[in-house]
């Protein structure tokens, strides 16, 4: 996914109150930039890390900058996990997620009972999801914490949110229809994925849970640069 305009470059100085960055720019000028991230960022920033902005000139926005990446010197992490759904709906439209290159059609924010999935792949006669002859329920998350060896780790704190995604997933599957959990790692200094079974030892059974009931379990990381995020690759993933 390309950025629609060149990103700021600074430096990093804190991260506070979750959603605000204090930014040094080149010019030297300290700036607070909005941070879209509600997680806890662990592995992904220290002061004077390089940074990557976007510039918001509207009226109505008190934060004219928004924290789009940092860099911890081997590689671009994407922070922005606004982002992230929109990555993955692109790169399941170009074919680049294997193993749902069947599907045709996408839909995002879909409801099914009382929730609400990321995705729903399908075919049929038309782009109706009414008219679909197969589906799949789709739930995507971000992945930015790193953890030894290389393993990209999700959550980066207790998510009783994405417990309950995952116990949607499996009852999905066992109605009969199709379900997978997509994990874009953002980041390049990744070579395999793992639950983060410290920090959510819940969320890492039910993972174990949710893959012996069928759902795909689908980790792939992208590349980045300071103009574009995509899924570039699939990564190997071990649950015990």
């Amino acid at each position: 996914m390309k950025y629609k305009t060149p990103l700021t470059p600074g430096k990093i100085l804190k991260r506070y109150k979750r959603f605000l960055a204090d930014v040094r720019l080149e010019s030297g000028e300290v700036i607070t930039a909005h941070t879209p991230n509600t997680g806890s960022m662990k592995t992904c920033w220290e002061p004077e890390w390089d940074v990557l902005l976007s510039y918001h000139d509207s009226p109505t926005r008190k934060l004219k900058y928004g924290l789009e990446m940092t860099n911890n010197g081997d590689t671009w992490i994407n922070v922005n996990t606004s982002m992230t759904n929109k990555i993955a709906l692109e790169a399941l439209k170009n074919k680049k997620i294997k193993e749902l290159a069947q599907y045709e059609y996408f839909k995002p924010e879909v409801k099914i009972g009382q929730s609400r999935i990321d995705i729903l792949a399908f075919n049929g006669p038309d782009e109706n999801p009414k008219n679909a002859t197969e589906k799949c329920y789709i739930e995507v998350k971000n992945v930015t914490l790193l953890g030894e060896d290389k393993t990209a780790l999700f959550p980066d704190a207790v998510s009783t949110r994405g417990q309950k995604h995952l116990r949607e997933l499996i009852s999905i599957k066992e109605s009969g229809h199709e379900s997978a959990m997509l994990y874009v790692v953002n980041r390049e200094d990744t070579a395999c994925f793992a639950p983060a079974r410290e920090i959510d030892p819940e969320y890492a059974a039910l993972l174990i849970e949710a893959e012996k009931s069928g759902v795909q379990i689908l980790p792939y990381r992208c590349t980045l640069n300071e103009s574009e995020v995509k899924i570039d690759q699939s990564l190997p993933y071990k649950l015990i």
